[in-house]
């Protein structure tokens, strides 16, 4: 074992980063401070540091106060220096063995340099405790967790959107890309800042209710009052003899759910696309949602609500420009895990994988969140063999064989996109299709898009569907 640890320690690049290390002492810059910090959080707890942490850590740095950095990244001083900042120094506390605060954070991680200066070549995270009874991926991922993947720079865009005045956010992607996780995170932080906040999953709806826009629209006003733990007073507002259905639930929240609460109430809708199907339904919600947003851009009552939608796909009937929440607010789209993300969730459940090995899955499976993390929960939990695993992905004996029918029974529903579907997983080249077929497609997490040609997502789409799209 010493002969490998001193092999290593004579290898030119390993001795070169070495190097580069001791040079740092006398230059120790932004970058060094960054590595340094992220990876021994990583390694103490298996996540990376926040973006709202690296900023706080940045302007640290540069020797800025919590004062000068509310003024220029929108958050209150009081925020940054009790919540983020306490929380940062904290962590770092714990994963550097002493006592760690703003004024002596630089000589910290110098020191933990110096005590170790491989760390960043030797950075592999252990599992945390937590980890070692692995959860079965399905769903949200709780807040927790140290399972969680943050995707590169949209948590910190929603946690700053989310508390503007009238904010809407939307968050786009297939299902099981993590769309409920990231709405989940972004509720906690604005409940964080002492916002109310109401999660409301709409695929959980009645279908009585979605076919009638007056029961759809009190059901809203009634589960939304009770999240905020006020009395129902609907009978009170609701004015069926001359008013409409959404003129009286928009009374509804401006003169009595918004005048209640003192504070900004964020509205977190998921699974959106359950309503795109009932056409007596969607156009009125989704052109009221957009009014409630243009009513925040210039009454301070409605500077109040903010919105979060999440959805797979966006509704197909055509809507007014004007009245559509789709070309509204900031659009967040979630995307694949990228290599470093599948190796760091590697780690997280205790796999060592090298390069080729997660190549190998990536090919089979590309970066899906879902589908990466249920190949790693078996490979770590039941011993299964990666090769073993592979080889049965695409069939009816392997792990993916439920999601696999469940989008076979949503493309035989529709004959014409199946046979377009078979089109694209049977050509060796990519194929051109309709506009609408594409967007379905995508939007279901089956293909790539490359300008008008589409290609399978992965080789688990391709192999399956091509042998069961006859």
């Amino acid at each position: 074992m010493i002969d490998q640890v001193v092999d290593q320690f004579y290898d030119c690049s390993f001795s070169h980063d070495v190097v580069q290390w001791v040079d740092s002492k006398s230059e120790f810059s932004w970058i060094k401070v960054k590595e340094s910090a992220d990876q021994a959080v990583f390694k103490n707890t298996g996540k990376y540091l926040s973006d709202i942490e690296i900023k706080v850590l940045q302007g640290s740095w540069e020797g800025k106060t919590y004062d000068e950095l509310a003024k220029i990244y929108g958050y209150s001083a009081e925020y940054l220096n009790k919540d983020v900042g306490n929380k940062l120094w904290n962590k770092l506390s714990e994963a550097l063995g002493e006592k760690v605060s703003k004024k002596n954070f630089k000589e910290a991680l110098l020191r933990a340099g110096e005590q170790n200066p491989f760390a960043s070549i030797n950075a592999l995270p252990k599992a945390s405790p937590s980890v070692t009874k692995l959860p079965f991926p399905e769903g949200l991922v709780a807040l927790d967790s140290p399972l969680y993947i943050e995707h590169s720079g949209i948590e910190f865009l929603c946690y700053e959107t989310i508390l503007k005045p009238g904010s809407l956010i939307r968050i786009k992607a297939p299902k099981l890309m993590g769309k409920t996780s990231l709405m989940m995170r972004i509720l906690a932080h604005a409940a964080n800042q002492n916002y109310q906040t109401v999660y409301l999953d709409l695929s959980s709806i009645n279908r009585a209710i979605l076919k009638n826009l007056d029961k759809f629209l009190r059901w809203l006003c009634l589960m939304v009052g009770r999240q905020l733990r006020l009395k129902n007073q609907l009978n009170d507002y609701w004015d069926t003899e001359i008013l409409g259905s959404n003129d009286n639930c928009t009374v509804y929240f401006e003169e009595y759910l918004l005048a209640e609460i003192d504070c900004p109430v964020i509205l977190g809708l998921d699974q959106v696309d359950r309503v795109f199907p009932y056409t007596e339904v969607i156009e009125d919600f989704l052109g009221m949602l957009r009014s409630w947003h243009e009513k925040g851009k210039i009454s301070n009552r409605w500077k109040q609500l903010r919105l979060i939608m999440a959805h797979s796909s966006e509704v197909y009937i055509p809507l007014d420009i004007n009245q559509s929440p789709f070309n509204a607010g900031v659009p967040v789209e979630l995307l694949e895990f990228d290599v470093q993300q599948i190796k760091n969730l590697a780690y997280l459940h205790d796999l060592n994988w090298n390069d080729i090995q997660v190549e190998e899955l990536t090919t089979m499976v590309g970066g899906h969140p879902y589908l990466v993390r249920l190949a790693m929960y078996y490979i770590s939990s039941f011993k299964v063999t990666p090769k073993q695993l592979l080889q049965e992905a695409p069939t009816e004996a392997g792990i993916y064989s439920n999601h696999l029918r469940q989008h076979l029974e949503i493309l035989q529903k529709s004959p014409e996109l199946a046979l377009a579907f078979k089109q694209v997983v049977t050509s060796p080249e990519p194929i051109e299709l309709d506009s609408m077929q594409i967007y379905k497609l995508h939007s279901m997490g089956l293909v790539h898009r490359q300008n008008n040609y589409v290609t399978p997502r992965c080789n688990l789409y391709r192999e399956y569907f091509r042998r069961v799209l006859v």
